[in-house]
């Protein structure tokens, strides 16, 4: 997730909108967890604008428990933890990495809580232990414009497999994964679905196509939806936003499987106000977070989710699962650091 800048909210029933809980948020200087009965301490890493809106349906719907709030980035959020591991301040994680949430030294804070409604999220997107369970995430498609493809008689890909024939030798563009989350999930989801050995050989066919890798996830998207290359490697939602807007692009999802992140929702040990620690959870599975994920998220876990027409529009189809790439989150946060290395060492020489 993108931004560093911490905030802490109260947010209440009091008519508020969305934008209004964004600039009431204060600078995060508190201290100690949350005592009061009635008041939780939720730390998140969710985007500022789908947080504002996720927390007004909550209140809507629970007018009685005050939620404080710090937002940081994943990397930030993990720093924080482990940095209060011996005095968590917190009561909840939300919308936080898996791949952050499975580090050995986290769960150790966590404590086993199954919502009441937790069999309309899928056995693949939960702890097994019940220790986490993910109600949102995103995935990674192609963006390709159709207009330099016909331009260039160019084939329309369909998988990993297409983006290494030579006909898209400097037609692609792709994040950077030792900066951009959305390219680590790229790249690790390619090394565990073909393996470490024939990934790495593929990642090197893949290169000699690459015109250049970027910071950002969203940015080759961005740049080949305005032309400036075929085909950008980024994830759906921005492809479904950018087609919405009405760029002339495809949006792809690899015939192989999408790689994917999951956001988490845990329970911390150390909660002093479970009873409404447990309540906002309960919220987390509910129709009406399912209704206000849906306008943000292209990836909502929920069972009969309703999909949006603008989302079906561009390609996703109704059950998110049969796309998505079966990830080993404990795998690719256990190897992330070796894997960057060896990234940089064949691919930024």
């Amino acid at each position: 997730m993108n931004g560093t800048i911490a905030h802490r909210g109260t947010f209440k029933r009091a008519a508020r909108t969305a934008a209004g809980l964004v600039l009431g948020a204060m600078l995060f200087a508190g201290t100690g967890g949350s005592a009061d009965a009635g008041k939780i301490t939720v730390y998140t890493s969710y985007e500022e604008d789908e947080l504002a809106a996720f927390l007004e349906a909550m209140q809507a719907d629970l007018p009685d428990v005050e939620v404080d709030v710090l937002r940081l980035s994943t990397g930030d959020l993990r720093a924080r933890m482990l940095a209060e591991a011996d005095n968590p301040k917190h009561d909840v994680i939300w919308g936080w990495a898996a791949t952050a949430m499975v580090d050995p030294r986290i769960m150790a804070m966590l404590e086993p809580y199954s919502p009441a409604d937790i069999d309309k999220v899928p056995a693949r997107f939960r702890d097994k232990d019940g220790n986490w369970f993910a109600t949102t995430g995103y995935m990674g498609a192609f963006c390709v414009n159709n207009e330099e493809m016909a331009k260039d008689n160019l084939p329309m890909p369909s998988s990993w497999q297409d983006l290494i024939k030579p006909e898209y030798e400097g037609k692609l563009v792709m994040p950077n994964p030792a900066s951009s989350g959305t390219g680590y999930l790229h790249v690790a989801s390619i090394l565990q679905m073909m393996g470490e050995e024939k990934g790495w050989e593929y990642l090197d066919a893949l290169d000699k196509n690459m015109d250049q890798y970027i910071k950002s996830g969203s940015k080759p998207c961005n740049a080949a939806s305005a032309g400036e290359f075929a085909i950008g490697i980024s994830f759906a939602l921005r492809a479904i936003k950018n087609i919405d807007e009405g760029y002339p692009i495809t949006m792809v999802i690899p015939s192989e499987g999408a790689g994917h992140e999951l956001e988490a929702n845990a329970l911390m040990k150390t909660s002093q106000n479970k009873d409404d620690a447990k309540k906002f959870l309960d919220w987390t599975v509910s129709k009406n977070a399912e209704a206000e994920y849906n306008k943000w998220k292209s990836i909502v876990t929920m069972q009969g989710r309703d999909m949006p027409e603008k989302f079906k529009n561009a390609g996703l189809p109704d059950d998110i699962s049969t796309v998505l790439f079966e990830v080993d989150y404990a795998w690719a946060a256990e190897n992330h650091d070796r894997i960057i290395a060896e990234w940089q060492k064949r691919y930024e020489q």
